[in-house]
């Protein structure tokens, strides 16, 4: 009796564990994350009377009556980008940048849950009839979400590098080139001295970096079957 071998496809990313319906699912969550965030935040910057993207940062969609909505946002990618970090344990665990990416996708999804459960101070005129200027002294609720945020960001920074290594390693020059690049523009632009233009910045950073958390996640997913 002999055995058939197939050859995976040279765009198909070596897995460190065997395919499952449980590592998928892991994986598609990650996938999930990052639309479900950014398509809630673009629907609210246009609908929810006296926000303005160009002025107010996400975090403050999470005030005034709706504010449930945009609180559910954070929470839900959080709990998705950890469900995420688990299957990028279990895909990449021991290979290539199987140690360090999970957790630090873990610390992302951390800091997302942490940033809904925990509101921002009323700020810059929003919601609506609250003052002009930024919480002064600010509230400890609105302390701990300051500090979530740029953790979390930090964490999946570092994680874009750590798969630059990985990619260097299986010589996908090109998945190298897209992640670098994704962890050095987010960091500018989140890093950038100056207020003006900081909410912008910090949603194009926050999509750009999402849009990268899917694509490793659509590239690890083990083909169906």
């Amino acid at each position: 009796m002999t055995r058939e071998f197939t050859t995976p496809p040279a765009s198909a990313e070596p897995l460190a564990a065997p395919p499952s319906r449980t590592n998928r699912g892991l994986l598609i969550c990650g996938a999930l994350a990052g639309p479900v965030f950014v398509v809630t935040v673009a629907a609210q910057a246009l609908t929810r009377d006296g926000f303005d993207l160009r002025r107010h940062p996400i975090s403050l969609l999470t005030l005034g009556t709706l504010g449930w909505i945009q609180m559910s946002a954070f929470i839900v990618a959080g709990l998705l980008t950890a469900a995420y970090a688990i299957g990028l344990r279990r895909v990449l665990h021991p290979g290539p940048a199987g140690s360090w990416t999970p957790p630090l996708m873990g610390v992302f999804g951390l800091g997302l849950i942490v940033g809904g459960a925990f509101r921002p101070d009323p700020a810059l005129g929003f919601p609506p009839g609250t003052p002009k200027g930024n919480a002064d002294p600010m509230s400890w609720h609105g302390i701990v979400h300051a500090v979530a945020p740029p953790l979390a960001f930090a964490a999946l920074v570092l994680a874009c590098l750590v798969i630059v290594r990985r990619a260097v390693m299986l010589r996908q020059l090109g998945w190298a080139t897209y992640s670098a690049a994704t962890g050095v523009v987010a960091l500018v632009l989140v890093a950038w001295p100056g207020q003006d233009g900081l909410s912008m910045r910090l949603a194009v950073a926050v999509t750009l970096a999402f849009a990268w958390t899917t694509m490793l996640a659509f590239r690890l997913l083990p083909p169906a079957g």
